[in-house]
């Protein structure tokens, strides 16, 4: 059926084009673009029914979408909407609305991050529109439309800028995009450059097309708690000779036809004991089987792998295998790798039962995780493509993946990934962020702390019994390097009253330490309508409404219009969304 949509638009619509000087401050670009506009406008219901009118039956669904950002270009501040904005997704939901994520091009090239989702309601009619939009770059005519430089020199310059080691995780890839930077736009090869070491990296590195220098980097590496740079460049250089020794990977694409299932019991980090779903195979130096952590049992799922890297920084690393079925007490290393291993299995099951996901990509892609990663590594991570916990220092962690609710959090930064792609950096970062924090309570609902799980004894005694808290984000003190930035009391922060306005050198501009304002207002909503509807409202948030660089105004907007949709206009949920966001100054 052809999509509807609605002429005069200043009259039937409630528009903002919140421009960059405001509602954009702490974008992830390092100065502000002034083009750059947050797109947030919802249909009027009671003038919009004067107003419908059809487009043509034979129309797509994305075309009706593109046509209706066409008839309304001067309100959205867009030049040529209709070769401009090429289609990303198209998705029609349980709800019966439709979802068109569109991506601003200019000269048939990406403007990065900048993507606009037009949602049709069930009766075909347009309902909203969010996003971020570049009419500086839109309108733009003297600007580069294509580039010369060999990508072997564009790769040469991202490593130099990142100071990657010889031997990389994975091999650059190089995509042209424009990237705006305060009043100028420039064409660019944007590089993914990634290694791992003890401060590992999956980098964007953006390289100027026209004069062939790095312009701007960000690293995309989703830590659990902020990571502590590396001062030292003699440590640095050692652990990048480390790197390069061992960044070959051994068995990372297991065959499953060679394994046979089964099930053996395993006791985790904290004693626990679990049941197991594991694989083994025909051992192949002498007689006998060789168990292994892989679970290749679920249907259409690749598996859920665990691996073992073996205090070194190559991944996968090698199977976390044993003799025998049983990963007990007899070997107390293999604790971190039962917990890995069972706790994928349970944010697996959450995502599939709660929110019929299936793993990351929504497609069956295999869950890999890897344990012992370097030596007293005090930290988790996402990498792009898969989850990675060390051991702990035993002075603030002990093996971090203990934590059911660190496996969610891991785990919801791949889903983020996948979805709404926040850009780690800024308001965006934290938003990312605080996604992953707020699905690690509701896989883990023993209470509202993340880390509570991971913390070493010596933690504990002074005071510090988990990572964050999403009831009570003050409790607990960011780094003293941030406090200058912030209002002064050190303290994670609950409102926007407490903002820390970090540089993007501390914890990415404020990714972890300002994810606990939209934390807290997520604990708010919670607390009203309880977890299950929580989870309903942010799933849908991540996946229908958040884009590339939503920031904390986007945030309220996506979990608001997420209830709407699901209880309705004057539901309780929707009251307890705008009540949550109200109460931490987001209005």
């Amino acid at each position: 059926m052809a999509k509807k949509w609605t002429s005069g638009l200043s009259i039937g619509l409630i528009v903002s084009l919140a421009v960059s000087s405001g509602a954009l401050a702490n974008s992830q670009v390092p100065e502000e673009n002034s083009g750059d506009s947050s797109i947030l406008y919802q249909e009027d219901a009671d003038v919009s029914a004067q107003m419908q009118r059809s487009i043509e039956e034979q129309e797509s669904d994305a075309d009706s979408a593109k046509r209706f950002l066409e008839v309304n270009k001067d309100v959205f501040d867009m030049a040529d909407p209709l070769q401009d904005m090429e289609v990303l997704e198209e998705q029609t939901d349980d709800e019966g609305m439709t979802h068109i994520r569109l991506q601003q091009t200019k000269n048939g090239i990406p403007v990065e991050g900048h993507e606009v989702i037009v949602h049709f309601d069930e009766d075909d009619n347009v309902d909203s529109v969010n996003g971020h939009f570049d009419s500086q770059v839109d309108g733009t005519d003297a600007i580069l439309s294509s580039a010369t430089l060999a990508e072997e020199d564009v790769i040469a310059t991202a490593r130099e800028a990142v100071d990657a080691p010889k031997d990389l995780a994975e091999t650059p890839e190089t995509e042209l995009v424009y990237y705006p930077m305060g009043n100028d736009t420039h064409l660019t090869y944007k590089v993914n450059i990634t290694f791992m070491t003890e401060d590992p990296g999956n980098w964007f590195v953006f390289v100027d097309a026209d004069t062939g220098e790095a312009i701007d980097q960000y690293n995309t590496i989703s830590h659990m708690a902020e990571a502590a740079g590396l001062e030292d460049e003699e440590l640095q250089e050692e652990e990048n000779e480390q790197a390069d020794a061992s960044a070959s990977v051994s068995d990372a694409d297991p065959d499953p036809g060679v394994y046979e299932s089964a099930v053996g019991p395993g006791i985790g980090v904290h004693g626990e004991n679990r049941v197991l779903n594991i694989s083994h195979k025909a051992a192949e130096n002498g007689p006998g089987r060789t168990f292994s952590l892989f679970d290749f049992s679920i249907p259409d799922l690749d598996g859920l792998l665990t691996y073992d890297a073996e205090e070194d920084f190559a991944l996968p690393g090698v199977p976390y295998s044993n003799v025998g079925a049983a990963f007990d007490f007899r070997d107390e290393s293999h604790a971190a790798a039962v917990d890995a291993h069972y706790n994928s299995t349970e944010v697996y099951e959450y995502f599939l039962e709660e929110h019929d996901r299936n793993s990351i990509d929504d497609e069956g892609m295999a869950l890999v995780s890897s344990v012992h990663y370097g030596e007293n590594f005090a930290n988790a991570f996402w990498n792009g493509s898969q989850m990675t916990y060390g051991d702990g220092d035993d002075e603030m962690f002990i093996p971090l993946s203990a934590g059911l609710d660190v496996a969610a959090h891991e785990i919801t930064h791949g889903v983020t990934e996948y979805t709404a792609g926040l850009v780690y950096r800024f308001q965006s970062g934290a938003v990312n962020e605080a996604m992953s924090d707020i699905f690690g309570v509701l896989v883990d609902d023993s209470s509202w702390d993340i880390g509570d799980d991971i913390m070493a004894p010596a933690a504990i005694e002074d005071g510090r019994f988990a990572l964050r808290s999403l009831e009570d984000p003050g409790q607990f003190d960011v780094d003293e390097a941030y406090w200058e930035y912030g209002d002064g009391s050190g303290a994670y922060p609950s409102h926007m009253d407490e903002y820390y306005d970090l540089p993007i050198e501390l914890d990415d501009g404020g990714v972890h330490t300002n994810s606990s304002i939209i934390n807290h207002a997520a604990y708010l909503i919670g607390q009203d309508i309880g977890r299950d509807d929580l989870g309903q409202i942010v799933y849908r948030a991540l996946t229908t409404y958040l884009t590339p660089m939503s920031d904390f105004d986007d945030t309220r907007f996506a979990f608001v219009q997420s209830a709407i949709d699901l209880y309705g206009e004057d539901s309780d949920q929707t009251e307890a969304a705008r009540d949550g966001f109200d109460g931490v100054g987001i209005e």
